[in-house]
């Protein structure tokens, strides 16, 4: 299997640069920063601190998972930008440690998931492509879209990074 990693260094490092401009913002508009990474898109769905965390566990536990390591364990406590920006940093620090002869094989692991409700038992593949990978950019983009809702000026380029 090919390694995901650089696909999530990527994208979770452009996410990183959002934030920066969303720090940048709040400094230029007068708004406690904590408050933005408390924003919703809508009152049911969670903030952007807590899609910021998903979508780095569900990058971290694609690598963990599919190269058969144990998902290191964050505690979801960031409540500011810079907060955030770290939690993406370990992440990145995280997955860019592993190493990529790990994947050799895992296609065929089966990763096992338990769910609130229920237990998924997927071959390496779907995990990482109807699992792992489209929970990754739902949470990716609904933070991207929180802070471009709010005002913070982003556009496509600055989801898709350099």
């Amino acid at each position: 299997m090919q390694s995901p990693i650089p696909t999530f260094e990527r994208s979770l490092t452009a996410l990183s640069a959002c934030l920066d401009k969303a720090e940048t913002w709040c400094t230029e508009h007068n708004v406690d920063p904590v408050v933005l990474a408390g924003c919703r898109l809508i009152a049911d769905m969670l903030p952007l601190s807590k899609q910021v965390q998903l979508a780095c566990d569900h990058a971290k536990g694609a690598v963990a998972r599919l190269t058969g390591a144990e998902v290191p364990s964050h505690p979801d406590t960031e409540v500011t930008l810079a907060e955030l920006r770290d939690r993406i940093a370990k992440t990145i620090s995280y997955i860019k440690g592993v190493d990529e002869a790990g994947f050799t094989g895992a296609e065929d692991r089966t990763i096992n998931l338990k769910m609130r409700t229920r237990e998924l038992n997927l071959p390496g593949t779907v995990y990482l492509s109807s699992f792992a990978m489209p929970n990754f950019y739902f949470h990716a983009t609904t933070a991207y879209s929180i802070m471009r809702h709010n005002g913070v000026p982003l556009g496509k380029g600055d989801f898709m990074g350099a």
